[in-house]
């Protein structure tokens, strides 16, 4: 697999970074206001364009001269420009070329990435002129555009995409039924322990396979007759001291594995607290519906503490609610402790995640859940669930059919996938559910 380029958009506050971010990220990921400096953490997603995906950060305003917050969103910034292959510099058709942007444009070019240069806020060929300006800068194409009524974006991505390989890396040599395991955490956990503990072990064929530019070596390895390719993320470099670049290159690795994976394996520090920077990595992988095991690491360390198995898997939950369907895993990378075992789980977590249920099998459930507890109803007319069918398996993706799925508030949703992981299973996938208006059988006239 190749390695996702990674595009940022950087620019002064309010120049339209976040309208675009979520333009081509296709829904709203980011928040959009007019007050300037509304994005002050980077934001990232994984844009599909055509046949080939790519890696976006959303940025704070860059302002040359900040100060307290604003301060703190330019470095964000610049960790981002220092992670990303490409920069898209937004502009604004209606400030014109402003000394700001001059400095903004300095710092850009010694960083020596390939830099777009792209007016927003061209909402008409009438304002196409007003980018004349911005050939004062020096450079050779300005891409006129606007977020907002989606004019020129559909230019700028062919464009990115001519001058950039967003061609995957073919690996035939990686079988077909392979199980794509990504081991993602934050730095320290343990995770560089982990890889070693598990192509150590005697009962894994272990081979290796050209992976992704960054992370030079995946690896193959064959457990009870399973094959399994093993996405290593324990390369995560510390490219500085500043504790901030270490979370953004955590971050943006954790992304690109995820993206690769069927199967992540979350890695928790056993006697640390679960942290932010660990739940905003599970809600990425939240948001790829991927299969997810939970690992924590270190475990032989808490001989020394309070900290029970139980106690640890109630803070687990408390922090990272959403993902209460995984399974949690205690292991020692560094004894060797149950580390074999983590593979079961994944395993079954992937046949949970590829899993079809029968049709007759999920309108038995069906009826008997809308039995237990019926839907919400509208105006005094009962919401009535006629039938449901599975569409979709990774991650199993179920459609329901009833007369006012507008009805169906996201409570009564949390219980119908809630009863469908008692009577099923499904452990360690998400579950989707998709509401439908069924048409009326009877017609006017």
């Amino acid at each position: 697999m190749s390695d996702l380029p990674v595009l940022a958009i950087v620019g002064r506050p309010n120049v339209g970074k976040s309208t675009l971010f979520n333009r081509l990220v296709k829904r709203r990921a980011a928040i959009v206001d007019d007050t300037p400096g509304v994005t002050r953490d980077r934001n990232y997603a994984v844009v599909n364009y055509g046949e080939y995906e790519f890696l976006l950060i959303d940025t704070g305003g860059f302002e040359p001269e900040a100060t307290g917050i604003m301060k703190q969103m330019r470095q964000q910034s610049s960790l981002a420009v220092e992670e990303a292959d490409i920069i898209i510099f937004l502009l604004d058709v209606k400030d014109g070329w402003t000394v700001d942007d001059e400095e903004i444009y300095r710092y850009l070019v010694k960083s020596e990435k390939k830099i777009y240069f792209v007016v927003n806020k061209v909402d008409s060929e009438k304002q196409d002129q007003g980018i004349y300006d911005f050939y004062e800068s020096g450079c050779e194409t300005i891409f006129p555009i606007s977020t907002q009524h989606n004019r020129g974006v559909e230019d700028l991505l062919d464009a990115i995409n001519q001058a950039t390989p967003l061609i995957p890396i073919k690996q035939d040599d990686i079988p077909a039924s392979s199980i794509k395991i990504a081991l993602i955490g934050q730095p320290n956990v343990g995770k560089s322990s982990l890889v070693n503990a598990i192509l150590q072990e005697e009962r894994m064929v272990v081979d290796e396979a050209a992976g992704t530019t960054r992370d030079p070596v995946d690896n193959q390895f064959i457990y009870k007759n399973q094959n399994f390719l093993l996405i290593d993320t324990a390369g995560i470099r510390r490219k500085g001291k500043v504790n901030q670049k270490i979370e953004t290159y955590s971050i943006v690795s954790a992304l690109r594995s995820i993206e690769r994976s069927d199967v992540v394996l979350l890695v928790i520090e056993g006697t640390a607290p679960v942290t932010t920077q660990t739940a905003r990595i599970a809600g990425y992988i939240c948001d790829r519906n991927k299969a997810v095991v939970l690992v924590v690491n270190k475990w032989d360390l808490a001989k020394d503490s309070q900290v029970t198995q139980k106690k640890k898997k109630e803070e687990v939950f408390e922090k990272l609610s959403f993902i209460d369907y995984a399974s949690v895993i205690f292991v020692s990378a560094k004894t060797g402790i149950k580390v074999i075992n983590i593979f079961d789980l994944a395993n079954t977590a992937y046949k949970q995640w590829s899993r079809r249920i029968q049709t007759s099998d999920l309108n038995t459930v069906l009826e008997l859940i809308v039995t237990k507890h019926s839907p919400p109803a509208k105006a005094g007319r009962p919401t009535r669930i006629y039938y449901g069918n599975q569409v979709v398996v990774s991650p199993p993706t179920f459609v329901f059919m009833a007369n006012n799925p507008e009805k169906i508030n996201s409570s009564y949703e949390r219980y119908v996938v809630n009863q469908l992981r008692y009577h099923f299973g499904f452990e360690g996938t998400p579950l989707k559910i998709i509401w439908r208006k069924r048409a009326s059988k009877f017609r006017k006239g």
